[in-house]
């Protein structure tokens, strides 16, 4: 039995930025794309993906934006590179589309909050390319959102961030909680009407890495509709891994197994319910993943981990590609109006310059 996969990160066009100066030539030879070919997405059943548009943070102002840019076109052009292959998406219905056509339905996240470089305008922008989802921080505290992974400077959101996460709300824009602080966490669910993700994390509870989602957390999910997407980063998923590095990597790094990313969903599914759980491997975006789950097309090795473990079809399914793609279809009426109204706002918005 095979399981689609809509998975929640993959880091393809960074890659491409950093190491192939944005050719998106021969993506399907793994000496070119190691960890990304289009062969390796379709024997990984990807059925769906967001591909990360993300800039480093050390980029920032009118730099992140036109970065940002950079990285919305190397998806445009690599989707438009291998039509037989991919296809791009920003709805449910064009997902549904993809899908029939046997196509990966190719959709973006923003991620990082300061490539909007305090702009709600440009967050609509982004929006109206097809990015579906934005990551409220990357790994570091910008100027209105407090990072897991830095000093919080914010308590949490600023009044501007506040107004972010209901802005997102209005447009149909997904509020991913990956890389933020739990104080983020908790506000930002206090403030939205609309589920959230956690694109690429794993759980706290299990591993107390600062990256992964806390217990506390966890428990507010299912009341939100959101899903926590699982990711496959060693430090993430291993407490032994994540030890090792925090010694300071000395010596054979400890190996990370698909028995452990397995630990994972059991225990998210065991806490808040099998309708809360997905998958974001964060390929690409590391140099290392764990043994088994090497690339794109090693996705079945987990779901066979599990249904050893006794998961139903029904689970697989659902962990796989049905929860995130409820998430998408409950962003679907906001999308729709805001994409509807967006000749209207830019009338107004000339008006009020004028």
């Amino acid at each position: 039995m095979s399981y689609e996969v809509f998975d929640g990160h993959n880091d393809l066009a960074w890659y491409l930025r950093e190491e192939r100066d944005y050719s998106v030539a021969s993506l399907n030879d793994p000496a070119v794309s190691p960890f990304t070919t289009m062969d390796q997405l379709a024997v990984g059943h990807v059925a769906a993906q967001y591909w990360s548009v993300y800039v480093h943070s050390s980029i920032t102002g009118s730099h992140a934006v036109k970065a940002t840019w950079e990285q919305i076109d190397a998806v445009q052009r690599f989707v438009t590179a291998y039509p037989e292959r991919l296809q791009f998406a920003r709805t449910a219905a064009e997902v549904r589309a993809a899908r029939s056509a046997g196509r990966v339905a190719s959709l973006m996240g923003v991620e990082g909050g300061q490539q909007i470089d305090e702009s709600l305008a440009v967050l609509r922008s982004y929006a109206r390319a097809g990015a579906r989802y934005m990551t409220l921080t990357w790994s570091t505290t910008h100027s209105w959102a407090d990072s897991a992974t830095d000093e919080p400077q914010h308590g949490g959101l600023s009044e501007f961030g506040r107004e972010v996460v209901a802005e997102m709300n209005r447009i149909g824009m997904i509020i991913d909680l990956s890389h933020v602080a739990p104080s983020v966490m908790h506000q930002s669910l206090d403030i939205t009407t609309l589920p959230v993700l956690f694109t690429h994390s794993c759980a706290y509870g299990l591993n107390p890495h600062p990256r992964n989602i806390p217990d506390d957390v966890l428990d507010r999910v299912p009341d939100n509709g959101g899903v926590a997407m699982m990711t496959f980063v060693p430090s993430f998923v291993s407490n032994a891994r994540r030890r090792w590095v925090e010694a300071g990597e000395q010596g054979t790094a400890p190996e990370v197994t698909v028995a452990d990313v397995a630990d994972h969903c059991d225990y998210v599914r065991e806490r808040i319910g099998i309708d809360h759980i997905g998958l974001g491997g964060d390929i690409c975006g590391v140099d290392e993943l764990p043994t088994g789950l090497g690339d794109a097309g090693q996705y079945p090795n987990l779901f066979a981990e599990l249904a050893s473990r006794g998961w139903s079809e029904t689970d697989l399914h659902r962990l796989g590609f049905a929860n995130a793609m409820r998430v998408l279809e409950d962003h679907e009426e906001a999308y729709a109006a805001f994409l509807g109204s967006a000749d209207r706002e830019e009338a107004a918005s000339a008006r009020d310059r004028s």
